[in-house]
């Protein structure tokens, strides 16, 4: 099979189009004909040798994608060979063929294209995780989501929205504002204009749940922003590493912080995510209430223009990469 992999860390130019062996499902595996993956800034960080894939995991890119069940491995139940598919994967996915744990398969959900598809689990299960299952969402909450216009953002708000959450989104120009308000921002701020923490105040009480992708850069004014008994949900480190915490502010507030990822979570914790994502997001995505935005697709031989796209900046939704 094809596939594309990185002669050596640095730019775009350095991914290549080339061939490798055919992957095999083990016990509890499935074998996926890949129709498409999706590109996400994990693997940007990656080809620049900046976060190599865990233990075991594939050193292909990719950590999601969509296509034909081609192949089951021993102990593997409810799934057959010629069933459309979607996975989350911990790497893999900028190839023909891939082989996930059977439990972090997902069914195509109701109308979505099969290609659409390859941009639905890396966000879900990082939405639904971090924002309901920790965080615990609720109706009536209000949610601020950092980089609303990118995949995690522009899922966050659809879901949010559909359980009855108010949100707040902070994006860089008043097109992709415009366009987060369509899918259903109430509060939309403009980071290079305004204080997100100012805006917020404003309009509310603060945020009863804040989606962070900045890291370091926003610690300070996030735990400003959150409400009484605010959460505080950090999943990106655009903006830095290392910040400073006022304890007493976060304690004053009764409020709390978390750092999570998924990508190097065990397999069964995955499982319980995705089963959960199965059960009580996708009837959502299948009454349209949530869909996949998709800004481009590329063909997944021309991976390195997608990745250079992303880091130019503009993309709204989700890059995908269709392999067929």
């Amino acid at each position: 099979m094809r596939a594309i992999m990185i002669r050596e860390p640095g730019g775009p130019e350095n991914l290549e189009w080339t061939e490798v062996p055919d992957p095999v499902p083990g016990t509890g595996e499935v074998l996926i004909d890949v129709t498409a993956s999706a590109v996400n800034r994990a693997d940007l960080l990656q080809r620049q040798g900046k976060y190599p894939p865990p233990a075991g995991a594939s050193e292909i890119l990719g950590l999601e994608c969509s296509g034909t069940v081609a192949g089951l491995g021993p102990d593997v139940e409810g799934w057959r060979e010629g069933d459309e598919v979607c996975a989350l994967l911990a790497g893999g996915g900028y190839a023909e063929k891939v082989v996930v744990p059977a439990v972090q398969l997902l069914p195509v959900p109701g109308e979505v294209e099969l290609i659409a598809a390859a941009g639905l689990p890396e966000v879900a299960c990082t939405v639904w995780s971090n924002v309901v299952m920790h965080a615990g969402l609720a109706e009536g909450d209000l949610l601020l989501v950092h980089g609303g216009a990118g995949g995690i953002g522009t899922h966050a708000i659809q879901v949010a929205k559909a359980l009855g959450a108010t949100v707040a989104v902070t994006a860089g120009s008043a097109e992709r504002l415009e366009r987060c308000r369509q899918l259903g921002a109430d509060i939309v701020i403009n980071y290079r204009e305004q204080d997100f923490v100012e805006e917020l105040r404003r309009e509310t009480g603060g945020a009863d749940v804040i989606l962070d992708n900045m890291g370091a850069k926003y610690l300070g004014k996030n735990v400003d922003a959150l409400a009484t008994g605010g959460r505080l949900v950090v999943i990106g480190m655009q903006g830095g590493v290392k910040g400073e915490l006022n304890l007493g502010k976060l304690l004053g507030k009764r409020a709390s912080v978390a750092a999570t990822g998924l990508r190097g979570r065990p397999v069964e914790e995955k499982g319980r995510i995705v089963a959960a994502v199965r059960e009580e997001l996708w009837p959502l995505v299948e009454r349209g209430s949530v869909r996949p935005v998709i800004d481009q697709v590329v063909s997944l031989a021309k991976a390195a223009d997608a990745h250079r796209r992303l880091e130019e900046g503009g993309v709204f939704g989700k890059l995908l990469l269709a392999a067929r």
